[in-house]
């Protein structure tokens, strides 16, 4: 835990998602990285706590599990074991490496998700999906294929054409096929929550200025961020209509779960939870 009177130091690796085996590319890229640090810290006698996990939740995991004939929860108990596994073998020396499907984690992002609503920061808005009537479910953007609306690839992902790699609406396709039963989705409307991000953006603003000043950010980092605010934030989507994920937890919504996007950097703090009990003094303790 933090001590008082001691440079207290933690460190995160961005959490390896969990539908694939690790390769030096990975650790390299972000794990053996903060490992170097995290020995450098404790060389400085720095109080210093490593954490890192598997990102379990979403479609990823779903797709993976069909291919494999297992259910979400075999997947994510497979690659974690295979993650952990090959993070011993490299020595790398996590203080604790945990995984996003775990209490924990749903209690946080669920208790994140009240203040939000309880603030005005949610707003319900009607979007446009496919649904597949012979699995009688909406499909997330992987379990759709089709042809490119601008190459004409004919094997393009609901989210994504690999061979012109534009991004792709999934109500855009042509042709488009359920990848669960290859059958025909229709367009429906279905009810989504949206973080209201243009609410944030008058303290946003002030917040980035100084941590500009003062933080060490890339280049490549303050010109992405910048655009976004010159351009105006826009409302972000933050459930799905998936089965695989943390459960939205308001009446009208409780057949959602959370979109990874916003459940997955959660798992910082659920991880450190799962740590110790007293995790909040490593994440909202700005004084140490």
């Amino acid at each position: 835990l933090p001590v008082e009177g001691m440079r207290n130091v933690l460190i995160t690796s961005a959490l390896p998602y969990v539908n694939n085996v690790p390769h030096l590319g990975n650790i390299i890229g972000c794990v053996l990285s903060a490992d170097t640090f995290a020995r450098y810290c404790r060389l400085r006698n720095w109080n210093t706590l490593y954490v890192c996990g598997t990102d379990e939740y979403g479609t990823a995991t779903e797709t993976k599990a069909v291919e494999e004939g297992l259910t979400p929860q075999e997947i994510c108990n497979k690659y974690n074991a295979i993650h952990a596994d090959i993070y011993r073998w490299f020595d790398i020396s996590f203080d604790y490496f945990g995984r996003t499907t775990t209490p924990y984690q749903t209690t946080i992002a669920q208790d994140i998700f009240q203040r939000l609503l309880a603030r005005g920061f949610l707003l319900q808005d009607t979007v446009e999906q496919l649904r597949c009537e012979n699995c009688q479910r909406f499909l997330a953007d992987r379990f759709v294929e089709g042809t490119c609306p601008f190459c004409s690839y004919e094997e393009a992902r609901g989210d994504q054409c690999d061979k012109c790699g534009k991004l792709i609406n999934a109500v855009e396709l042509k042709n488009p096929q359920c990848k669960l039963c290859r059958g025909i989705p229709v367009v429906k409307p279905t009810q989504h929550l949206f973080l209201d991000l243009p609410k944030l953006e008058e303290r946003l603003e002030p917040w980035l200025e100084q941590s500009w000043a003062m933080g060490d950010w890339t280049a490549n980092a303050r010109y992405i961020t910048r655009s976004w605010i010159r351009d105006g934030l826009k409302p972000r989507c933050i459930t799905r209509d998936l089965k695989w994920g943390t459960p939205v937890p308001l009446d009208g919504f409780r057949d959602k779960v959370f979109y990874v996007w916003f459940d997955a950097p959660i798992g910082y703090l659920s991880i450190t939870a799962n740590y110790t009990d007293q995790w909040e003094r490593w994440w909202k303790n700005p004084q140490q």
